[in-house]
């Protein structure tokens, strides 16, 4: 698949560039790509979420009543479940929710995913820029100029920027991460893709390797 590599301008530079079939090119794997997503999504989770249980209670250990003859059930305490305040049963406790995946099925799921937008045409290829202040105005104007769209741009930077990752932080519908960061969530949750020149060799020496 061939892309004409951009201007930020919106024209055209006059390169063009062959994109790696074994990156861009491939069958998607649509299981290999939900289990990417899946472990993705889990290890954001913080497993943080904590009741007390009737071990924990700060209540009384006072006996309530008689044991026999009060007309209703025996209770040995204000901690059980079953009164207000009482401990919880069988609550969460901390706990990770981490999952592991070979790296072969995240490089192939980064792959399909990958692929998946090549197939859109929903890649845009734009050559190396900077930006001298972080200028969320001028980030706009540039990402306007390349027809990238209004819903859910993701800009993959070869390398850090931080005035370009700045300028981009007011901007709810545009994410910036340099290539490092590419993971198959991020692909598929974005609508289109700008990609700065150099990031989809960068992209193919890694799975060629």
């Amino acid at each position: 698949m061939e892309l004409k590599v951009l201007k930020i301008d919106g024209t055209e530079s006059g390169k063009t560039v062959v994109l790696d079939e074994k990156v861009f090119g491939i069958e998607p794997n649509t299981h290999a790509m939900y289990l990417d997503v899946v472990q993705y999504l889990a290890n954001q989770r913080q497993g943080t979420a904590k009741t007390k249980d009737r071990s924990e209670n700060a209540h009384s250990t006072k006996k309530l009543g008689r044991q026999k003859g009060g007309g209703g059930a025996r209770h040995g305490s204000l901690k059980s479940n079953i009164f207000v305040g009482g401990g919880r049963v069988f609550g969460p406790v901390p706990r990770e929710y981490n999952s592991k995946l070979n790296k072969k099925v995240k490089s192939l799921a980064r792959c399909s995913a990958l692929s998946t937008k090549a197939a859109e045409n929903a890649i845009t290829l734009v050559e190396p820029f900077t930006m001298e202040a972080p200028k969320t105005k001028q980030l706009l104007g540039i990402l306007s100029a390349l027809k990238a769209g209004s819903r859910k741009v993701l800009v993959v930077l070869p390398e850090n920027s931080d005035n370009i990752f700045l300028s981009s932080r007011n901007l709810p519908e545009v994410k910036v991460i340099t290539v490092d960061e590419l993971n198959t969530y991020t692909i598929m949750n974005a609508h289109s893709m700008v990609l700065v020149d150099g990031v989809q060799d960068i992209l193919a020496s890694r799975v060629n390797r």
